[in-house]
């Protein structure tokens, strides 16, 4: 074998061991996103975490938040809908905006679901695919299920 070949031959293997070092080099991750954003959040129990007593949300759909990436939020309260902003500094806080009025019935868990909403401390992402949120001192615990992307305004 020539030198030259030889040289040629050494280049290929050199040029083959760096694509396969290059192949087992990790990607960075991209960088975090908010996984609480733009999702319909539907809202399926609290967990009184004093008593452990658990109330199961019978129609979730007609519970929902979504957060939006300008720090807004939108959602529905049975019959009701509201606005408002939240906050991911020191805690997690949510504070209303409008919100309508009307009587859903007896039956409603719309002003508890209002009430819980006001009196978040803290929460996020569960781990499991879904959303929780604590009241202060995580007394109140909701949980909520991905109901997919948030619709379009």
């Amino acid at each position: 074998m020539s030198r030259i070949s030889r040289t040629i031959a050494v280049f290929l293997i050199l040029l083959v061991c760096l694509g396969l070092l290059a192949a087992c080099v990790p990607v960075p991750a991209p960088a975090p996103t908010n996984s609480i954003q733009n999702t319909l959040w539907q809202w399926v129990s609290v967990t009184n975490q004093t008593t452990k007593q658990t109330t199961t949300v019978s129609a979730p759909e007609n519970y929902t938040i979504v957060f939006n990436a300008d720090g807004t939020l939108t959602g529905k309260a049975d019959c009701n809908s509201f606005t408002g902003t939240y906050s991911q500094e020191n805690g997690f806080a949510i504070k209303l905006g409008a919100t309508t009025m009307m009587y859903c019935g007896d039956a409603s868990l719309d002003a508890q679901y209002l009430q819980l909403l006001s009196s978040v401390a803290a929460g996020g992402p569960d781990g499991a695919g879904g959303l929780a949120l604590e009241t202060a001192g995580g007394e109140q615990r909701m949980l909520f299920k991905n109901g997919g992307p948030a619709p379009k305004p």
